[in-house]
């Protein structure tokens, strides 16, 4: 069987009603329909409740927010516009879109390249890298924070070119922490992955770039998709290394948040509509990221769990 063969007969799976319907069977095994939708029911409440009260608060006068009406007394969509003037919100999110896209996609493909080389490549120390990337993950973030900083500051003395303050020395924070992760995150895929494709494709002439790239890439793309979003969340999220490692021009979304919260504590009334319309505005990338993307995060996030 040659590897365009093989290709073809991967690219035909079940129908996707009936694996649908299969999926239904199972939960519905598991749990009775009554008490099924009766938990759904509850944790679409538990989840919509803080969301739509949000959206709510958004379109209120501060006054009503303060009174803590749920429903608003007075409709207003000026929040939406102040925001950008008040919060300086377009700047914070055009860096959190570079840095935080930046590292998605390099982390990912990164990723695959050094999950690929673990999975079917034998050599001295491949346990042991396994090993370090699991143990890597139980360092808490916050006991880097302290070195990181003094590391790069010693960097910027040195050599005379500035990391702290910069956005891609941002960029090389974020995308120390995620490609641990990741790269286990491909490792689990990749193991799942027929070996019979990639031999195919090697008695056809192709060599390992090539059957990276052609062959192992694109039935990759459920944990390739994980990784990325789990490195865009880390970058988009963060507020302890991006209120250390910014200024005022490399500020992130989440810092200017954070800037604008702590800059209403001591007025007399704080901006809730605003502060609540930044905050919407701010989660709808990454729901649009995961709208787009769904459909490969079920497959990418249990790829390995059945052998």
């Amino acid at each position: 069987m040659t590897a365009t063969q093989a290709i073809r007969v991967r690219e035909h799976p079940a129908p996707r009603r009936a694996r649908r319907r299969d999926r239904s069977a199972e939960i519905t095994r598991l749990l009775p329909r009554p008490l099924l939708v009766i938990v759904i029911a509850v944790l679409l409440v538990v989840t919509l409740i803080p969301v739509v009260y949000i959206l709510l608060s958004s379109v209120n006068s501060d006054v009503g927010v303060a009174r803590g009406e749920f429903l608003p007394s007075s409709f207003t969509l000026a929040h939406y516009s102040e925001i950008w003037t008040t919060v300086a919100l377009g700047r914070g999110l055009v860096n959190s879109v570079v840095v935080a896209g930046s590292v998605a996609i390099v982390c990912a493909f990164v990723a695959v390249a050094t999950a690929y080389v673990l999975v079917r490549y034998e050599f001295r120390g491949r346990l042991t890298f396994l090993r370090a990337l699991l143990a890597l993950q139980s360092i808490p973030g916050t006991l880097l924070l302290l070195p990181v900083f003094v590391m790069f500051s010693s960097i910027a003395s040195a050599t005379g070119v500035q990391i702290v303050g910069t956005r891609w020395g941002l960029f090389i924070t974020y995308l120390t922490f995620a490609l641990p992760f990741s790269t286990w995150v491909m490792v689990t895929y990749l193991r799942g992955l027929p070996k019979e494709l990639e031999e195919a494709a090697r008695i056809d002439g192709a060599s390992s770039w090539r059957i990276l790239t052609r062959i192992v890439l694109p039935l990759s793309w459920p944990g390739v998709v994980v990784s990325g979003i789990f490195a865009f969340l880390l970058g988009w999220n963060d507020v302890l290394f991006a209120s250390i490692m910014t200024t005022p021009d490399s500020r992130t979304a989440a810092v200017a948040l954070q800037v604008f919260g702590a800059a209403q504590e001591g007025g007399a009334l704080p901006v809730y509509g605003q502060m609540m319309a930044a905050a919407l505005v701010c989660a709808v990338p990454v729901v649009v990221l995961y709208l787009v993307f769904q459909r490969y995060l079920v497959g990418g996030l249990t790829a390995g769990g059945v052998k």
